[in-house]
């Protein structure tokens, strides 16, 4: 018996890991299976201070992403990545062994993956069957929980969540932090609840730039909520959390002419996955969700095979079929005009 199964902490021992989708898959040439975006813009970095250790908290990064939020700057904590922010919020309120999260299944895996890391418990109330909140059970199950993880719009879904249903649990669990992750909020239709901050003190929101900025690379997420949540998270976070080039590059990235190319993108974005989506009925997928998202998620009847011969031709989407309630379903990001062009006449060379 080797050293590590000796002595490593019990419960890892039944730990599967977060299957990202650049760890679980590898090699093509057109990757349409992690939601990133196409594009791939152009940032300055002055490297005249990479010898110094990064703030622990960038004023300037803060203060930008407040005003493109609508909030006040003591509430952003900055971090990397939103992974961070969920790993952050498990260590400062729950218990090892003792306290649980709640998720909603389908749902995006690392709320799970990083309480069970930690040894919290974790209790699940899936969605309903239009992949809306159960909110009687959420707001009932939530009296066992310290925190309650919300994604909207849906990883993998891409739907939104009703915005009332959200006001619900937030009204009837005081006592519990309810986590709403805005992952997707750009390429949304609807609004963002960041503005409840001020009514809702058990309010949480999560944001990243990896998604329509653009920016997975430099990993930088945001949480947002209340002065008393982000002085508790600084206390588990660590003293460095963002590396310099990283905090450049974000804060140029929320400066007004980005924000401005921003748009653009999002919007050519959208006018792309209503072209994929419209060329797609013409094969046997069947749409699982209407997308607020940069993705689609389609049902077939053989998920992994489909995924073996696009990944086989060089294209690459993701298999969800793990996931409660989507057997033999595939994830879709869409890509740029010639990316979708090679997606669509694939799908089509597939089905035929």
């Amino acid at each position: 018996m080797s050293i590590v199964e000796q002595i490593q902490r019990q419960h890892l021992k039944q730990l599967t890991p977060y299957a990202s989708a650049r760890r679980s898959m590898s090699g093509g040439n057109i990757w349409l299976n992690a939601n990133e975006s196409p594009y791939s813009n152009s940032y300055t970095v002055d490297d005249s201070k990479l010898n110094r250790y990064p703030e622990f908290q960038s004023k300037p990064l803060n203060q930008a992403y407040a005003e493109y939020a609508g909030i006040d700057a003591s509430q952003v904590l900055s971090s990397r990545g939103s992974d961070e922010g969920i790993e952050l919020l498990i260590r400062a309120f729950c218990e090892p062994g003792q306290d649980k999260v709640l998720i909603c299944p389908p749902t995006y895996g690392m709320y799970a993956i990083s309480a069970k890391t930690f040894a919290v418990g974790v209790t699940e109330v899936p969605l309903l069957d239009n992949w809306q909140l159960d909110t009687e059970a959420v707001i009932e199950a939530s009296a066992e929980c310290k925190v309650v993880f919300l994604c909207s719009p849906s990883n993998p879904l891409g739907n939104a969540l009703n915005t009332d249903d959200i006001e619900q649990v937030l009204q009837h669990s005081p006592r519990s932090i309810v986590v709403v992750d805005e992952a997707y909020i750009e390429f949304s239709s609807g609004d963002s609840v960041v503005s409840w901050l001020e009514r809702y003190p058990n309010l949480v929101v999560l944001r990243t730039l990896s998604k329509a900025f653009a920016l997975a690379g430099i990993r930088c997420g945001f949480l947002l909520a209340n002065d008393d949540i982000i002085e508790l998270l600084q206390k588990v976070l660590a003293p460095y959390p963002l590396p310099d080039p990283t905090v450049q590059i974000a804060v140029q990235a929320l400066q007004t002419s980005p924000l401005e190319r921003l748009q653009q993108q999002v919007a050519t974005l959208l006018a792309e996955r209503d072209r994929v989506q419209t060329a797609l009925k013409q094969t046997p997928l069947t749409l699982v969700s209407e997308s607020d998202t940069n993705f689609l998620l389609y049902q077939c009847e053989d998920a992994a095979g489909l995924v073996k011969t696009l990944a086989d031709n060089g294209l690459l989407i993701r298999n969800q079929s793990a996931q409660r309630g989507l057997e033999n379903v595939v994830r879709i990001t869409i890509g740029s005009a010639a990316e979708n062009d090679e997606l669509i006449q694939q799908l089509k060379d597939y089905f035929s």
